[in-house]
């Protein structure tokens, strides 16, 4: 076991795959959970598919993702989301029975945190689907002596207006929709638990801001075809509140479209180092 309490034996070996079944009922839910709106009846209504974000990847292998991070031990207190990326091989099916296997590529010395990265690989029948990795930072978990990792490559930003701009209004009640996707990690419920964590008031997940994102990319840089969108990834600068209004703008430069993602409440960067490809 490291010094901080991290079993470095299990770093990259693979878990068993993890199924994950789900009904359209579920891939609306998701959607809801992630601000759809009734102009997006496609990706809301059985009769026209539906239609699935491609967002919707980080559901089938949340499960996954915490099952190897509970197999590497650290204080799970001090967890905070650090980054998300998705690759998209072809369209998630509107239902239909998922296999996940998930590894901890790596734990790594931050100094004042420890970062550990998990990666996933996600097929059904037709075969490989999708891939997640997930950086999960550990609060004051680090100053072990082990190697720095991987830093974070530098999204440059057009120095022009961007070529798309969405306002998208979270609700007050975002979260506690979003949580019934998987994710019931009480800070997001319950204002005690906020506050013992440290936030004045529950927090909006950073998985969904990642779907409201995903949202944007789709109808301004995809043309309203989700297909479109072959990867997203970002880094979770700044904590967001349920209702608060998320500001996506984008830069189209061929494949890769450069993102900035603000709130207009408090006029910060709440997502950094953000990025999508389309085809």
């Amino acid at each position: 076991m490291g010094r901080m309490g991290f079993d470095f034996t299990q770093v990259g070996k693979r878990c068993d795959p993890l199924t994950f079944s789900y009904a359209w009922k579920d891939v609306v839910l998701y959607h809801l959970g992630i601000g759809a709106r009734a102009d997006e009846l496609d990706f809301l209504s059985e009769a026209n598919g539906p239609r699935v974000y491609p967002t919707f990847a980080v559901v089938p292998a949340f499960a996954a993702n915490l099952q190897v991070l509970s197999g590497i031990g650290g204080n799970l207190l001090t967890v905070v989301h650090g980054a998300q990326r998705i690759v998209l091989h072809r369209p998630i099916p509107a239902e239909g029975t998922l296999s996940t296997i998930a590894w901890v590529s790596g734990i790594y010395d931050k100094g004042k945190g420890a970062l550990a990265i998990v990666k996933t690989e996600t097929a059904d029948r037709g075969g490989p689907l999708f891939d997640t990795e997930w950086q999960i930072f550990y609060r004051g978990e680090g100053g072990f002596g082990g190697e720095r990792g991987p830093e974070a490559a530098t999204i440059e930003i057009p120095q022009r207006d961007a070529d798309f701009r969405e306002e998208q209004q979270t609700q007050e009640t975002q979260a506690l929709l979003y949580r019934l996707s998987g994710d019931i990690n009480p800070i997001h419920a319950n204002p005690d638990l906020a506050k013992m964590a440290g936030f004045p008031r529950p927090i909006l997940h950073g998985l969904c801001t990642f779907g409201f994102v995903g949202r944007a990319v789709v109808r301004h840089a995809c043309g309203g075809d989700a297909a479109k969108l072959r990867a997203l990834e970002v880094r979770f600068a700044k904590i967001v509140f349920p209702g608060d209004t998320l500001v996506t703008e984008g830069w189209r430069s061929g494949a890769k479209v450069p993102l900035r993602v603000t709130t207009r409440e408090r006029s910060e960067s709440v997502l950094t180092h953000a990025t999508a490809e389309v085809a």
